[in-house]
């Protein structure tokens, strides 16, 4: 059997094309990846203690109160009406109290993690990564098993936080 030119050329044509297109993917250049640790670039921002100060104040007075509210509930059926109406006022002040310890933190939480976005992105550009994990977050859902501790950018990226 012979085998033409006219049946050949169709075929050499389609292999052609088709190592055309896997060619670029072979050229393309490789990625770099960072990592950093999250929670100790929220922690080195100066206003993590005021934050930290909000929180402990609420603790402190909203533990009281539910202190006073689980004095109530250990009590069960045999509460009387009166505590009852004191358990409502109770959860209702809790409620109150947290919601305003809220409108203090979110602000200061939202300027850190502005502050820690812009710190990790101008750290990453200026060392070439066009990606950065948080490390907690990659290990623990398993998307990173290893990574050389030369990809670590946490220490670059505290001394850039403002």
């Amino acid at each position: 059997m012979k085998i033409s030119a006219k049946l050949v050329a169709p075929v050499a044509l389609a292999a052609a094309f088709g190592l055309g297109m896997v060619s670029p993917h072979a050229q393309t250049t490789p990625q770099k990846v960072a990592f950093v640790d999250v929670t100790k670039l929220l922690a080195a921002h100066p206003n993590d203690k005021s934050i930290k100060d909000i929180q402990a104040k609420a603790d402190t007075e909203l533990g009281a109160l539910d202190k006073q509210i689980k004095a109530i509930d250990a009590k069960g059926a045999s509460a009387t009406a009166a505590e009852k109406q004191t358990r409502d006022t109770l959860v209702k002040t809790i409620q109150a109290k947290a919601a305003e310890y809220d409108k203090q933190i979110d602000p200061k939480v939202t300027e850190i993690e502005q502050a820690v976005d812009k710190a990790v992105s101008a750290v990453a550009k200026s060392n070439g990564y066009s990606i950065v994990m948080d490390k907690t977050v990659a290990a623990k859902s398993g998307l990173v098993i290893y990574a050389d501790d030369s990809t670590d950018l946490t220490s670059a990226v505290v001394k850039n936080i403002k």
